[in-house]
Formats: structure tokens, C-alpha cells, sequence
């Protein structure tokens, strides 16, 4: 019952209700004015002083105990004790009082604490008299004050000890890390004894005290105070438990087993003190030592073995914190102190340093999508927490738990990397996995399929009419590669039943079951859908097929390296999860279909292939190229008809291949093909691959080795292909495609690139998913901070920004692109009949490899994760590269070179092994910071969020108070605001690290297919230009070759045509009436050349590639035959003979140049377009810093966006005045008939003829180097009209149809006007002269209104058209005769622009150039002249 109890008794006031009459009347006061006493009134049962009672501290302390010490009543508990025999802690059942334990452990609290208060203290005696129970504990600190207390008249010692609730830590302002607090601690033990004895001493007054308090502190001795003439202070307390109040009778072994295991955590916790127990001292001097006896095997010669020594990680962080870290089995242990209390349940503290390890340990250790969960960890480990807390709160008296928030500790611990990395070496992953395995074991058993006839619910499955009944073992189960491969079963499968072949169609690729985590495996609907079709159980060890509802599974598949991929899966999935059926005979089975089939068109043989390695051969073979067969790929089974999957059925003893029982060589094989961390072993097994080799499918069965090593690593060597670059031109195949496509199609003009998309899928064969393609379009279009420094490709529309990495581009129908205009010079076309074109599907696609005039894979960097490979290149300052490139022409050592990315303002540091990016910040106030950039890669929407959770931290103190976003799509702007301790806080730590600001990557893993096709490590990008410099000048050289052999070639052409023609004029030769045949047969006897038209080539499935269609000699001599009669004309033979001159002039100006030369002067072209596109970057950048001025300033910002934009201005000016001083060095002087063309190592002065006088050029002339024009090959003193140049043949017709329109509108004086195209303008501005036609006095209109614009400083220059000239018009043509290309016909120039156009001029509309229309005068029609094949210019 308690205080406010009652039986109700004393407040009755009379008979009950019932009985109104005998309710006495209320009582009245006294004589006095006071009510009567309650013992006066008439009552029954106890009286109200029994009821209410109150009680002194001391009688409530030996009233109700439990609420100061805990339980006097024994109990039985695990717990850890000392075994002295053993010489360790051991954990054991024994049987103790709580409340007996506690009042010992008061008084060695008390002992430690006075180590706290006095440091030169240095020892502690613990005596225990099991016989008499007598305990006694010393310490040699400083003693008690022997005074009297002025306020409460007693010495200070029997005030300590002798009256309940005092202390000396009551001042919680004071920062206390002591184990007292609440004034109750040594007086509880008083209570508790029969005798307690207090001994100290006091050398400032030199005494000594000595009072005797008996029968629980009710009789207090009187002190005894003596002399004390020893320097050495002390206090000892000496008691004798009052053993009846714990219903005891002695100190038990067990009660002396736990105050011997206290005198040990005393030795181990507190620092610098000797603890002697009964005379003895406890050998443990540290922390780490006392760990030691938890986790030591035993030492006793008894034991018959030695436990292994279990790994123990221990570091003492600071004065208040010692951690030691161990291992446990399934359960979270702990051995924890605060100020030398043992907390046995652990706390706040515990908990704080476990949080940290579990995070820790969970970032560090965490793969592919394996989820640690914290409990998982913390079950397996042991901590050992020795700690010092200021003014400690715990759960009760007891103490036995604290319960003080972390961030009231007075102090940090956290927990460094060394210690972790100490962690992760002990057996605790091991521990966690066993775990993790344990239930994932469980998780796998609930998708456990059963073996029986029906079975519903699955999508795709198609099942056998006897599967799961007594026929199992007959049955077949096929795993079709999609829903088409489906199809082709389904149709097969009307030659042979459905009562033994179910179909199931696979939803693309099967999971790699080996590393992935159970909880994936469970949740993997195809995984789980193979189970319950096949009846599988998890864990279960097959013999045979007894148990399933199928007895062999048969994999149909394409027969393409992705195909491959998803036979080895299946067997990696047997193999890792149920090996046995694998050793079952004819379980696993794969059906092959021709991947290649060759008819005979005569006879109708056909011949199929299974593999291309095998077709390949057979086709070299093969005279005159295979002619005269039809050649038919099968990329998919959806290529395969009704027809032939009947056939495919109907030999199925053929086309049903059989794996055989794997040997243990063949089980080492999966596991190095599928297991993730075998990279190495796939690097050797790769590297031993050799090309040509093919299993032999006339075999009725086949090993698993020979299908890994024959057929797998095809699949792995296209994944590299895939995933890694080419040293030589930066691209992976599904990139080369899309540049391939571009400029094959001459792509100038915005496409949607969804449009490029289905081009490149069409013309480049691409043969992988839609978005994937996509996907690379956009990358190869972005030119945001972090990606591409030059973007062969321009973003039209949202194509991402640095706020999300890209990951913000818009859909592929609302964007456009086109190349840029810097692609077609870093990709030079004169280079591209040198190129290797590959063949796909019997179509010519994209090059092995472009020859770059750059190392791209430089310029843009590379990421990449292919099979037993990865690479991770930056991106690196074109103009570095250059320059590098320029020191080897020279000779000269390179310079090393640090990683550069377009627009990034923050810092960048190379090491040997990774660079390092920082951002910018700076402090504006004194509690204001600004970011005005991130690091590479650190994308500002997720730096955003980051701030975010720093503001409202949940764990520990927030970072930052506010901050303000204003960051556009280029630049990042971000002010942060924090209070002063926050600020005080990150300056000390550093701003870039408090913040961020910093990331890495590395530089030792810059991998790349070199020109051999051979994957390789490069170690720095100083030895990727090495290896690229040779081969790119080779093939300057054989670009030289090739030019010179065509100009050659119409030199001849040139030539004959002009002796043909005078021979038919003087009537040598008759051309009339006479058969062909007769014409050519003479035309070979006269000498003249033949020149064969170029056959188109032979690719293999296109067995009519090579034929022309015509006989050898009519072909031979068409380039004379098929000339129009008007050009047989003296006027006619004098321009041939000029022309011929002009292709003399050339060839001879091309054979006097080095390859070193032409480098030189394609480097000079991409530096100028290079700087081109870093000024226009640059004006973004201000206009972006002009739109936001002076948005999102805070306090101390005052100017700020202003600073910056003078200086993105400024370093705009630099550079482009630098440009303008490079381009001042790099012009092409005339002086006196000379022609420096070219600037660089090895310059070649030319002299031409065609310019006998000095020109004198304002300000920047623009005369381009040697055979980079047309007018190059202009004979001397002839003036052209202006015509138009190369775009007819390079570009769309649908462009040069709308210049001709818009021509022909504004000769007919429509009054349209179109404004200049900033585009197109900085294209125009590079043309060269503009010249009056043969005979003319005058200008054209359009050339005279160019040429006396002030404005117009850049002359045009000549272009040429392909045309067939009528008699009457041949007055009109240009003098200046362009080259005929390999067909043979002959480039001239057009007319002067006419009022209408002619039909031939419209005719040549049909192919685009580019017009300057951007004064919009009526007259000007400047045409652009970008040179095509025929002039093999070399800009």
C-alpha cells in the first residue's frame, strides 16, 4: 500500500446511505476555533498517523533499497568475473546481490575519482577478508579536509560520509568528469554496514583522521584525530557489510569473483595508478592490456588447447577516449566505462562509437546491390569503451546505463580511418556475410518450385502437356532469346509436338547469379520463373532430374556475341546454384542456327554457317571473291522464317548440341568468365585469345571449355571493344558510327536526333538498343563543364547542363544537332581513302579507326567497363597537345601535362597517380562564404541536396545556418551563411574540406585499344602522343601518296583529253561512223591511256559489288568517248591545255612538301577553330555573368559578380588577342611572288606564277596555304566568276535548291531580303578572291558590291561545278578549270550569275553551298567554297 493508499475506513462518516437517519451531524470546532483531532474521532481499523507516515533519508534508504542500490535479494546472472586461476575474464553464471556489488563499487568510484582530482596519485589497495567480510580500499591521493564545516558543524569528513545528500558535485556549471553526483554514493555503502571506518589524512594541518561509524550510520562514532607528520596523504574506508539486509550470511566466491574483476577495470581504466589486490599488484598497466584478458586464449597448463588469438584493434583517441575493437559470434557484446563506473548495459556512449564503425564499415565494404544492414554488423561486434564524460546522467543510481546526449559529452571520438582499416582486417566481414548468407538462404527458399502437371501464373511459358507427370525426364524445356525466338520454337515445334517441349522466352539477359546477393537472386522474376518451371528447390544437391518437371533444357538463342552471352549465363547459373544437373548427361543442351547462308545462284547449293569465323575462311577461299553466290546474314533468330524453323525441327539431332559433363577445368573456366573478381585472370585468358578459331558445330556435343573459349570470349572481346576507346581516335565503335554517319551524310544542317538515330541504325548497321544510341548522340553533343572539350557534335536544345551531369537533356524528338564545324578538320576528309571500312551484314560501314590530326582520346577523355577491363582518361588542353606534338616535329623533349576541362575555373593538381579538382570558395564576411565553383563531375543540383542535409544534419551539429542558390546552367553561385561557431569550425578544419570542394581521378588506369587493336595501359598522356605520333605521320605521308597519285592520274586525263580533241580537229583521228570497238582498239594503239573506271568493291554478301555491268575496254576509254561534241573545239583544247598546266602547278607544289608540312598546317586550322571555340565559351560565360550581376549578394559581396566579369572579360581579350597575334604569325605572305605557305618545322617557300606582284593586304589577309583553294590551280592571269565550290558535292540537295531559289528571287529583284546568319557568317569569312570572267572589263554585280563594301574585308573565293557546256555558252565558262574527279569528268566554273538561272545552273542546284547573303543587297551572291575530293586541299 502506498503513501496515498486507505482502506477507506478513516473517511467513512457513518452508517452507510441506506440509512440517512443515523448520519451524524458534521463536527463542529472547539472551544478553541480548532477542529478535533482525527484520534479523538470514533474510527475503525488504523489510525490516519499509521496510514501517513513520514520518514527520515536515512530510514527511507534502508526502507526501500532497490531505489538506491538495487536488488538485495540474490539473483543469478551471465556475467564476466575474474578467474585468477586462468588468469582471464571468463563469463559465467553466478549468483550475487546487486545491492551488495553497487555499495562496493561507491567506494572504488570514490578511489578513482580522486585521481581526477589530485594527478600525482599512484596507488590503489583493495583488501578483502572473505572470512570476516571485512573490505577495505585505499587510495594515496590527496586526503579529506580535516576542518570543521563553518555552516554545518561538523568535520568535513563525517559531513562526507556520514550525512546523506552531500557532495562536492553539485555545481553542474562545472565541467566534471568524475563518477559522483548525486550525494548519495559513499553514504549508501554506510548505511549498508555493520562498521564503517573512515581513515584520512591532511598534511596542510598535519593530522590524521580516523571516526568509526556502527548499526548503518545510525551511531556515528567520535572522530580520532592524531598527528600526521608524513609528506604522503591518504584515505581509507574500511567497512563490513551488514550481510542479514542482503539476506546473506558471508562474501561468497562468487561476490569475490566480481569485486576481484572491479579491482581489474580500475587497473585498466584508470591511467598512471598501481591497483594492488590483498597486497598483490594486478599486472594490467593500460586499457589495452585489460582488453586483452576478455580475448587472450587461456594460459593454464590444464588446457589441452589453445584458443586462436582473436584480433584485437585498440587506439586511444584523446585523454577522455579509449577504443578497442574485437569480433563477436552473432551477438553484440560490450565492456564499457564512464569516469571508472562500469556501465554493464551500455549507453549513449556505446552506442556513439558503434554508429560510427557500423556506418564505417557498411561504406567501406558494400557491392554491387549486397544491402548491409547495421544490425547485421553490430551483431558481430565487441566493443570496449573506457571513456570521461563531463557531469554524466544515468538511468538510476545503479548506473548501469548513461543516458547523457552525445552532444553534452564534452568531447569528440571519431573514429579515424586508420582504426578502420585495422577493423577491416579482423574476421567481421566473414562474420557479417555468414550472416547475411544465413537469411538470404531463408529468403531463397520461399520461390522454391515443386514438381507438378499444372502450372499457372507465369507470363511467356508455353508448357509441356507432359512436364511435371511421370514423363519429366523426356521432356524439354527451350529458353528462347526474346519473344521472336519464341516465335521460331513455336512454329518449329508444329514438326515435332508440345507434349515434350515447353517454351519459355527470356526478357533479355539472364542474371550473373555468382556475386549477386540472394535478395537480388529471390527477386529476379526470371530467375524465379526457371525455378517453378523446373521445379527447383534451393540447396537441394540433383543427381538426376527425378525431381523436376523437365528433364533437359535446351537454350536457343541468337547466334551473335550477345547470344553467346546468354548460353554462358544459364551455365553460370547451374553451375553457381545447382552444379549436379550439370553432371546429369544431355541436361543442358543449346540449339545453333546458320548465322551466315551462302546459295549458289546456278545451282541452288547452299551452305551454312554457324559461326563468321568460319564463313570468313570459307569465303577467302572462293575464286573471283564468291561470285555468283547469294550471301545471307542471320543476325537474329527473327531472321529465320516458318519455313526454316521447320527444317531446323526436323533435323533437330543436328541443330540440338549437347555440353558436356563439365571436368573441373571447365568449372575453373565459368568461374573466371563470370566471378567479378577475377579481373585478372579474364585480362590473360583475353590476351591468349586467337582470332579466326570456332567451335565445330558437325560435332554432336561440345565442352564447356571449348564454348568459353572458343565462343564466350567473342562475346567478352566486343564488350571491350565497346567499352574502351581506340588510342587512335578517342572513340568506341557505337561513337565512330554516329561521326561516320554524319559525315558520310554531310550532316551541316539541324537534325532531330531521334532522325540520327534511325540513320546511323540504318547506314552503320548499330545493332544495340535505341536509347543506348541516343544516349551517345547527346554526349557527343554536350559541352557543359565536365564533359566534352570539343564536342564533334552541336547541341541544339536541351542537351544537359552541370546542374544534373547531362542527366536533364531533353527527349530525342524535341533536340537537334549537326557537326560541328571543328569535326571535319580534326577528321580531315583527304585522310578517309586511307581509311579501313568494316563490313556488317554485307554492307561497307564505319573505319576500324579514324586517323585523327589530334589524339582526340585525349582531348575528351574516356570512361569505360568492359570485361576484365576498365579505363579512366581526363580530358586534357588541345592546345597542350599541340604543343607537345609541335616539340616532337622539332625534336624536342615533351612537357608533362596537367588534365584541363572547358569553362572550369577551380584548380587542378597532377600527381603520379590521380589528379586532384578543387573548387572556389572564399569568404565574403564574417559569416558569409561564396562557391563560385565545384569540382569535375560534382554536378550542382546534387551539391545542392548536399547542402540541404548539412543544414538540417540530424547526426551531430549542422554545417551551415542558410544559403542562397543563384547558379545558371554554366556557372555555379552559391552563398553559404553560418553562425560564428560554425564558421570558427570550418576555417580550422579548412574550407574545402569542411565543404566538399575536392575530387579526385585517377591517372593509372588510362587504358585504351592501341593501333593493333590490342588493349593496353598507358601511363601517362605523354606515352599516348608517343604512340600516336609515328602512326599519324605514316599516314601524312601515304595521305601525300595518295593525293599525288590521283593529281597524277588527272594529269594524264587532262593531257589525253587535249590531244584528243587537236587529233580530231586536224582530223588524225576520225571518231564517225566507226564501231566501238574499232575505236577503242585504235586509241589503244595510239598510246592513249586507259583509265579503267574504279570498280566498286567486293563485300562479302553483295556478290554483284564487283561487277560493272560493262566490258573492260568500253569502260576504259569513256572518260574520251563520252566527251559532249560541243567540246570538241579549238577553245575547247586550249582550256585543256591551261587545265592541264594548273594539275602540273599543284602536283608539283604538293610534291614539294613534307608530311611534317601538311601536319603543320592542319595543326595551324585546328588551333584557329580550337581558339575560335574557346572565345565564343568565354563570351558565354560573361553574357551568363552580365545576366545575373548582382543577383543573390549577400552581406560583404558588395561588387562582387562585377569582379568576375571584368575578369571573364579580361580573359577573353588575352586570348584573343593572343589569337590575333597567332594568326599576324601564322598568315601566308606575298612579297614578290613568293608564297610562304606554311608555318611550322619545316616551311616550304614556293613560287607561283600566277602572282608576279606584291599584294598588299589589310589588317589580317586571309590567303589560305598551298592546295587549300581552288584558285590554287587557277592558271596565271585568268580571272574567275564566282562559282560554286565543293559543298555541291559534299552536301544535301535540298540546301543548294533553296540558295539557288533565294539566288534567283533576288536577281529577279522580288524585294526579299535576308539577314546575315551569325553561323554561317564565321564559314564564309574563310573563302579567299572573287574574279571577272575571260574577256570581261568589268566586275559582276555581286563581286563589285562585295569588294566596295568598307565592311567587307574577306575575298571570295573561286569554287567550281560539275557541266556538260553547249557551244553557244562556252564563250561564258571560267578560265580557271578545276581538277576532274575519279570518274572522269572535268570540274569548271560556272557563269556569272544571271538574271535567270539556266537549266544547268539549276541542274547544279541540285547539289547545296553555302551563300552569303548578309548584306542583303540584290547583287550579292557570294558563294562559299569548301573544297571537295578533287582539290585535296590540306586545310
Amino acid at each position: 500500500m502506498s503513501d496515498y493508499e486507505s482502506d477507506g475506513s478513516a473517511f467513512s462518516i457513518g452508517d452507510s446511505p441506506a440509512k440517512p437517519s443515523s448520519v451524524k451531524s458534521k463536527a463542529k470546532p472547539n472551544g478553541n476555533g480548532k477542529l478535533p483531532s482525527a484520534a479523538t474521532a470514533k474510527r475503525d481499523g488504523p489510525s490516519v498517523e499509521e496510514i501517513y507516515q513520514k520518514k527520515t533519508p536515512l530510514e527511507h534508504v534502508l526502507l526501500r533499497p532497490d531505489t538506491y542500490i538495487g536488488s538485495v535479494e540474490p539473483i543469478e546472472d551471465e556475467l564476466w568475473v575474474m578467474d585468477l586461476e586462468k588468469n582471464r575474464m571468463v563469463q559465467r553464471k553466478i549468483s550475487f546481490t546487486p545491492g551488495l556489488y553497487k555499495i562496493v563499487d561507491e567506494i572504488l568510484v570514490n578511489a578513482a575519482d580522486n585521481k581526477t582530482r589530485d594527478s600525482t596519485m599512484k596507488r590503489i589497495d583493495i583488501t578483502i577478508d572473505q572470512e570476516t567480510g571485512v573490505i577495505s580500499i585505499m587510495n594515496d591521493g590527496k586526503g579529506i579536509p580535516i576542518e570543521v564545516h563553518k555552516e554545518q558543524n561538523v568535520y568535513v569528513p563525517e559531513l562526507i560520509f556520514g550525512h546523506l545528500l552531500t557532495s562536492s558535485n553539485y555545481n553542474d556549471n562545472q565541467e566534471k568528469v568524475t563518477g559522483g553526483r548525486n550525494g548519495y554514493g559513499a553514504k549508501l555503502c554506510n548505511i549498508f554496514s555493520t562498521e564503517f571506518i573512515v581513515e584520512t589524512t591532511d598534511t596542510s594541518v598535519q593530522k590524521k583522521y580516523v571516526q568509526v561509524f556502527n548499526n548503518n550510520m545510525s551511531k556515528i562514532g567520535k572522530p580520532k584525530i592524531t598527528k600526521h607528520s608524513l609528506k604522503k596523504e591518504h584515505t581509507k574506508i574500511t567497512f563490513k557489510p551488514d550481510f542479514e539486509k542482503f539476506h546473506m550470511t558471508h562474501l561468497d566466491d562468487d561476490t569475490v569473483a566480481l569485486i576481484t574483476k572491479r579491482a581489474y577495470d580500475l587497473a585498466g581504466c584508470v591511467e598512471g595508478v598501481n591497483v594492488y589486490l590483498n597486497g598483490k599488484l594486478i599486472p594490467v598497466k593500460n586499457f589495452k592490456a585489460y582488453v586483452e584478458l576478455y580475448l587472450l586464449p587461456p594460459t593454464s597448463p590444464d588446457d589441452p588447447i589453445a584458443l586462436k588469438k582473436q584480433d584485437i584493434v585498440y587506439k586511444r583517441f584523446s585523454d577522455r577516449w579509449e577504443v578497442a575493437f574485437a569480433v563477436s559470434e552473432g551477438q553484440f557484446n560490450q565492456v564499457s566505462f564512464v569516469n571508472s563506473i562500469n556501465t554493464i548495459r551500455g549507453g549513449t556512449h556505446v552506442n556513439y562509437i558503434a554508429d560510427q564503425i557500423i556506418k564505417s564499415f557498411i561504406n567501406t565494404t558494400k557491392k554491387g546491390k549486397t544491402q548491409i544492414k547495421p544490425h547485421q554488423v553490430k551483431n558481430n561486434m565487441w566493443l570496449f569503451v573506457n571513456s570521461k564524460i563531463v557531469n554524466p546522467a544515468f538511468d538510476s543510481q545503479t548506473k548501469e546505463t548513461l543516458t547523457l546526449r552525445v552532444s553534452a559529452f564534452g568531447s569528440k571520438c571519431e573514429i579515424s580511418e586508420d582504426f578502420m582499416k585495422g577493423v577491416l582486417k579482423t574476421d567481421l566481414k566473414e562474420f557479417v556475410d555468414m550472416m547475411i548468407k544465413r537469411k538470404d538462404e531463408r529468403d531463397m527458399r520461399k520461390t522454391d518450385g515443386t514438381r507438378t502437371s499444372r502450372l499457372t501464373g507465369i507470363d511467356k511459358l508455353d508448357d509441356a502437356n507432359l512436364a511435371g507427370t511421370r514423363y519429366s525426364k523426356d521432356c524439354t524445356l527451350i529458353l528462347t532469346e526474346g519473344d521472336s525466338a519464341k516465335t521460331l520454337a513455336v512454329a518449329g515445334l508444329g514438326v515435332q509436338g508440345r507434349d515434350k517441349f515447353g517454351i519459355f522466352a527470356l526478357r533479355g539477359k539472364p542474371l550473373n547469379v555468382r556475386d549477386a546477393a540472394a535478395s537480388q537472386i529471390s527477386n529476379n522474376k526470371e530467375f524465379t520463373n526457371i525455378k517453378q518451371i523446373l521445379g527447383l528447390k534451393h540447396g537441394t544437391k540433383y543427381s538426376s532430374t527425378d525431381q523436376l518437371r523437365y528433364g533437359h533444357v535446351l537454350i536457343m538463342a541468337d547466334q551473335d556475341v550477345d547470344g553467346s552471352h546468354i548460353k554462358g549465363l544459364v551455365i553460370n547459373m547451374f553451375d553457381s546454384l545447382y552444379p549436379g544437373l550439370l553432371e546429369v548427361d544431355g541436361f543442358l543442351q543449346q540449339f545453333i542456327t546458320p548465322v551466315v547462308r551462302a546459295t549458289q545462284k546456278r545451282t541452288g547449293q547452299r551452305k551454312d554457317f554457324y559461326t563468321e569465323s568460319e564463313f570468313k575462311q570459307w569465303f577467302a577461299q572462293q575464286p573471283e571473291s564468291g561470285k555468283g553466290w547469294v550471301i545471307k546474314y542471320y543476325k537474329g533468330l527473327g531472321t529465320s522464317k516458318e519455313k526454316d524453323a521447320h527444317e531446323y525441327f526436323r533435323k533437330l539431332d543436328f541443330h540440338r548440341k549437347v555440353f558436356d559433363r563439365p571436368k573441373q577445368e571447365d568449372k575453373v573456366l565459368v568461374d573466371m568468365a563470370f566471378n567479378k573478381g577475377k579481373a585478372n585472370e579474364r585480362k590473360e585468358w583475353l590476351a591468349a585469345y586467337q582470332p579466326g578459331v570456332y567451335v565445330d558445330n558437325n560435332k554432336p556435343s561440345v565442352s564447356i571449355g571449348e564454348f568459353i573459349n572458343k565462343e564466350l570470349v567473342l562475346f567478352s572481346m566486343e564488350d571491350n571493344n565497346r567499352s574502351i576507346p581506340s588510342m587512335v581516335d578517342g572513340l568506341k565503335p557505337g561513337q565512330r558510327k554516329i561521326l561516320w554517319t554524319s559525315l558520310e551524310a554531310n550532316l551541316t544542317e539541324e537534325t532531330k536526333v531521334v532522325i540520327l538515330q534511325g540513320k546511323v541504325t540504318e547506314k552503320a548497321v548499330y545493332h544495340h538498343g535505341d536509347q543506348s544510341l541516343i544516349a551517345t548522340i547527346v554526349g557527343m553533343a554536350q559541352d557543359f563543364v565536365g564533359s566534352n572539350n570539343v564536342n564533334l557534335l552541336m547541341p541544339e536544345g536541351g542537351f544537359g547542363t552541370r546542374l544534373a551531369g547531362g542527366k536533364d537533356a531533353a527527349s530525342a524528338r524535341y533536340i537537334s544537332t549537326f557537326l560541328h564545324k571543328i569535326a571535319r578538320t580534326l577528321f580531315h576528309k583527304n585522310d578517309d581513302p586511307l581509311l579501313e571500312n568494316l563490313t556488317d551484314d554485307g554492307k561497307t560501314v564505319e573505319p576500324r579507326w579514324y586517323i585523327p590530326v589530334i589524339p582526340m582520346v585525349l582531348v575528351n577523355g574516356a570512361e569505360g567497363i568492359g570485361t576484365g577491363w576498365s579505363t579512366t582518361i581526363p580530358n586534357f588542353n588541345p592546345k597542350d597537345i599541340i604543343d607537345n606534338i609541335r616539340r616532337l616535329m622539332n625534336h624536342e623533349p615533351m612537357q608533362r601535362m596537367t588534365p584541363w576541362y572547358r569553362g572550369f575555373r577551380g584548380n587542378i593538381e597532377r600527381t603520379a597517380e590521380r589528379i586532384r579538382t578543387s573548387g572556389i570558395i572564399e569568404k565574403i564576411s564574417d559569416t558569409e562564404l561564396h562557391i563560385s565553383e565545384l569540382p569535375i563531375r560534382v554536378w550542382t543540383e546534387t551539391y545542392k541536396t548536399q547542402l540541404n542535409t548539412w543544414m538540417t544534419s540530424e547526426k551531430g551539429p549542422a554545417l551551415i545556418k542558410d544559403f542562397r542558390y543563384n547558379a545558371s546552367t554554366l556557372t555555379v553561385d552559391i552563398t553559404l551563411t553560418l553562425t560564428a561557431e560554425q564558421m570558427s569550425k570550418a576555417e580550422e578544419q579548412g574550407l574545402e574540406e569542411r565543404f566538399k570542394l575536392t575530387s579526385s581521378i585517377p591517372m593509372t588506369n588510362m587504358v585504351c585499344f592501341d593501333r593493333e587493336g590490342r588493349l593496353r595501359r598507358y601511363s601517362s598522356p605523354e606515352e599516348i602522343i608517343e604512340d600516336f605520333y609515328p602512326l599519324r605521320l605514316r599516314y601524312y605521308q601515304l595521305r601525300k601518296e595518295n593525293m599525288a597519285e590521283k593529281l597524277g592520274r588527272d594529269l594524264q586525263v587532262a593531257e589525253n583529253r587535249a590531244r584528243f580533241v587537236m587529233e580530231i580537229i586536224q582530223k588524225k583521228l576520225v571518231v564517225n561512223n566507226r564501231k566501238r570497238v574499232e575505236l577503242t582498239r585504235e586509241l589503244r594503239d595510239r598510246d592513249y591511256a586507259p583509265m579503267p573506271k574504279k570498280a566498286k568493291a567486293v563485300v562479302a554478301g553483295d556478290p554483284d559489288s564487283g561487277e560493272s555491268g560493262e566490258s573492260e575496254d568500253n569502260s576504259d576509254y569513256d572518260y574520251l568517248l563520252s566527251m559532249p561534241i560541243w567540246n570538241l573545239t579549238m577553245e575547247k583544247a586550249e582550256k585543256l591545255l591551261k587545265e592541264k598546266d594548273a594539275i602540273q602547278k599543284k602536283l608539283e607544289e604538293l610534291l614539294a612538301l613534307t608530311p611534317i608540312d601538311i601536319w603543320s598546317a592542319d595543326l595551324v586550322e585546328v588551333e584557329k577553330l580550337w581558339d575560335e571555340m574557346v572565345i565564343e565559351y568565354e563570351q558565354r560565360l560573361i553574357e551568363d555573368e552580365e545576366n545575373r550581376k548582382g543577383q543573390g549578394k549577400g552581406k560583404g559581396a558588395k561588387g562582387k559578380g562585377k569582379g568576375r566579369v571584368s575578369a571573364a572579360k579580361k580573359t577573353a581579350t588575352g586570348t584573343s588577342s593572343t589569337l590575333a597575334a597567332k594568326r599576324k604569325v601564322d598568315l601566308v605572305k606575298m612579297e614578290n611572288g613568293n608564297v610562304d605557305s606554311l608555318s611550322g618545322p619545316a616551311k616550304k617557300t614556293v613560287k607561283t606564277e600566277s602572282n608576279k606582284s606584291s599584294v598588299s593586304l589589310k589588317k589580317e589577309p586571309d590567303v589560305k596555304p598551298l592546295l587549300s583553294t581552288a584558285s590554287s590551280s587557277a592558271p596565271a592571269n585568268d580571272t574567275a566568276a564566282t562559282t560554286l565550290g565543293s559543298d555541291l558535292d559534299d552536301s544535301d540537295e535540298d540546301v543548294a535548291s533553296s540558295i539557288f531559289k533565294k539566288a534567283a528571287a533576288k536577281k529577279l529583284g522580288n524585294g526579299a531580303t535576308t539577314k546575315q546568319q551569325p553561323s554561317l557568317s564565321d564559314m564564309f569569312a574563310k573563302k579567299a578572291t572573287t574574279k571577272p570572267p575571260v574577256g570581261s572589263t568589268s566586275k559582276p554585280a555581286s563581286v563589285a558590291a562585295s569588294t566596295s563594301s568598307t565592311s567587307a574585308k574577306i575575298k571570295k573565293a573561286p569554287a567550281k561545278r560539275k557541266t556538260a557546256v553547249s557551244s553557244d555558252e562556252e564563250d561564258d565558262l571560267d578560265a580557271g578549270i578545276g581538277i576532274a574527279d575519279s570518274d572522269s569528268d572535268v570540274e569548271m566554273a560556272p557563269p556569272p550569275p544571271r538574271t535567270v538561272p539556266s537549266r544547268r545552273a539549276a541542274a547544279a542546284s541540285k547539289k547545296p553551298a553555302y551563300v552569303d547573303i548578309s548584306d542583303g543587297s540584290e547583287e550579292d551572291f557570294n558563294v562559299n567554297d569548301d573544297d571537295d575530293s578533287d582539290d585535296f586541299e590540306m586545310d
